[in-house]
């Protein structure tokens, strides 16, 4: 049996064509972009609109891409106003100075070398896992270069389509019928939250099923990720994957400056990175926390 289409993709399918085309826009700049998505309305499932993103991002010419590109801000510097790039750039959000000093450097020397804006889907890196990104992609060919944003921009383009389909007529959120799934991270250590901590969310719709990934998110001062993407339906099994060792050194060279403290603090990450599995039924909601230490973990089904 055809799953019946999600809310959101509902009211999209019926939206006027002008409407249609802003929703669209408001994902991505690129017009041969939006107008491709439009012509191959009404779509039956959400997989069937990603699938039709992907197959026209990779039609897109140069100067397409450069019109899609026009509409990202350079990271570390979301658009005023702009919910989506704020949401996207969180990992960027508890960045010390002297990391965003850096990064302004790198993006200006990023659009000196290849004459537009570094892009990435940041959605879920931390401030210095898209630094690392911008570093290594400042050796490569303009030609290569071009591929990778039109690979990031597909990815990004993803994540926002999700969030369409997720609304109501409203443009509201919507109750699903698929499972859904948030988490916090809690330094156990510090007894404190684990900010921008990169987590990253997979789902398959069983256990001989292959990993499907969905895109992920960053812990915000609070220690909680509010924007993981949403499953797809049949979705059975979940896993979330949390990149520790960032956090942990962070921490560290903040001990630094405290020798005792951090001879005390345990610092280093035993286990860099942690991945955690779980079973799922349709409309649920599994909140699962992480409560994190340096050489230990502990994970449960919250509320």
């Amino acid at each position: 049996m055809t799953p019946s289409p999600l809310p959101g993709l509902t009211r999209f399918n019926a939206l006027e064509e002008n409407a249609a085309r802003a929703a669209l826009h408001e994902a991505c700049a690129s017009t041969a972009w939006v107008e491709r998505l439009l012509a191959t309305r009404p779509y039956a499932t959400a997989e069937d609109l990603y699938a039709a993103s992907d197959a026209a991002m990779a039609e897109l010419t140069a100067d397409d891409l450069t019109e899609a590109m026009a509409g990202h801000p350079p990271i570390g510097r979301p658009k005023p106003g702009d919910p989506a790039s704020a949401r996207e750039q969180r990992g960027m959000a508890g960045a010390s100075d002297a990391l965003r000093a850096e990064m302004l450097e790198l993006n200006l020397a990023y659009q000196e070398r290849f004459g537009h804006v570094f892009l990435i889907c940041a959605t879920g890196r931390t401030g210095e896992q898209m630094r690392d990104a911008l570093r290594e992609r400042l050796g490569n060919t303009p030609e290569g270069e071009r591929e990778i944003v039109r690979t990031e921009l597909g990815k990004i383009n993803r994540i926002r389509l999700a969030r369409l389909v997720a609304e109501d007529r409203r443009g509201r959120p919507t109750m699903r019928t698929t499972a859904s799934v948030s988490t916090h991270v809690l330094d156990t250590s510090a007894g404190r939250p684990a900010e921008a901590v990169a987590v990253h969310l997979s789902a398959r719709s069983g256990r001989d099923a292959d990993w499907r990934a969905l895109g992920g998110s960053a812990t915000d001062a609070d220690g909680r990720c509010k924007d993981l993407p949403a499953l797809p339906e049949g979705t059975s099994q979940v896993r979330l994957d949390f990149a520790v060792e960032p956090y942990f050194e962070k921490q560290r060279t903040g001990a630094r400056q405290d020798a005792a403290a951090h001879r005390d603090s345990g610092a280093g990450a035993f286990f860099p990175e942690v991945a955690i599995t779980f079973a799922v039924e349709p409309g649920e909601h599994y909140h699962v926390p992480l409560l994190l230490s340096p050489f230990g973990y502990s994970v449960y089904r919250g509320s």
